[in-house]
């Protein structure tokens, strides 16, 4: 019996892949801006539109969990659901992270993955999650009884607030270098991380972009967070570099920023007559 065919299919979804080769490949690419999270922290920064931004492991395996937003309005964020099911599951090379409603559009490319060759493991686990999202201080303290103040939801909280935005604005993440995958009985799982020192993930900024990242407080995951195994992971934990990069202006010749959904947002209210 053949598999079946994925649910959401359509031109929308076809990728230019020379394009974002080429700029995967461009040797001429300028470098912008480059820093170091730390370990069990967060930090925002912008990427302007048409440039690159690289996340590197430095020293070691390293998960670590990314929002994005729309640079100018926040309200326009990434949908890690949506990207879920246009793309896949777990992303890499050429799938896009697309945008919430009303707008619905690529916010990002991915462009260049070390791990893309990963595959599933014997277990099924893959890496780059949308299956889960941050861990937070809520869940700990469900999980444990006990306050830690520097889960990935607060580091995001606390990344973002130089921006303006608040615990309300931080969202589902991609977490980056992330192993994940579903147990027999549909319950989720997370593996150590396969990264080594210099693994990238890479991503093109298809619109202004506010990124944020937080450095998971579980390092690399190789030790539970949670249940009777559980103690702290501190010594698996490493920085994540970013780096933002400009492409040769020529690559970037008949590209243009995605439009927002075409949907005229009407939702079943009719206009009078006049105004149609």
């Amino acid at each position: 019996m053949a598999p079946p065919e994925p649910a959401y299919q359509g031109v929308a979804l076809d990728v230019d892949r020379p394009f974002y080769r080429r700029l995967a490949e461009d040797p001429d690419r300028r470098p912008v801006e480059s820093f170091e999270v730390p370990i069990r922290s967060g930090r925002a920064w912008r990427v302007p539109k048409g440039h690159l931004c690289r996340l590197r492991t430095v020293d070691g395996p390293q998960v670590g969990d990314l929002n994005l937003w729309h640079a100018h309005d926040p309200r326009e964020r990434f949908w890690a659901a949506r990207t879920r099911q246009l793309q896949r599951a777990h992303v890499s090379t050429f799938d896009r992270l697309w945008s919430t409603l009303p707008f619905l559009r690529p916010l990002a490319t991915i462009t260049a993955d070390t791990l893309e060759d990963h595959g599933a493991d014997g277990d099924g686990g893959r890496v780059h999650d949308l299956l889960g999202t941050r861990c937070d201080p809520y869940v700990n303290r469900l999980l444990t009884g006990e306050d830690f103040d520097f889960h990935c939801h607060s580091n995001l909280v606390r990344a973002v607030a130089p921006f303006g935005l608040t615990e309300f604005d931080v969202h589902d993440v991609l977490n980056v270098f992330q192993c994940t995958g579903l147990t027999p009985d549909d319950r989720y799982f997370m593996k150590a991380c396969p990264a080594r020192p210099g693994d990238h993930f890479e991503f093109f900024a298809e619109v202004d972009l506010l990124c944020a990242l937080s450095t998971c407080p579980g390092g690399d995951l190789s030790i539970p967070l949670w249940g009777p195994d559980a103690r702290d992971p501190i010594d698996v934990c490493h920085p994540i570099g970013v780096e933002v990069f400009r492409p040769r202006d020529d690559l970037l010749d008949g590209w243009c920023e995605p439009e927002r959904a075409a949907y005229r947002g009407l939702h079943g209210v009719r206009l009078p007559r006049w105004a149609e």
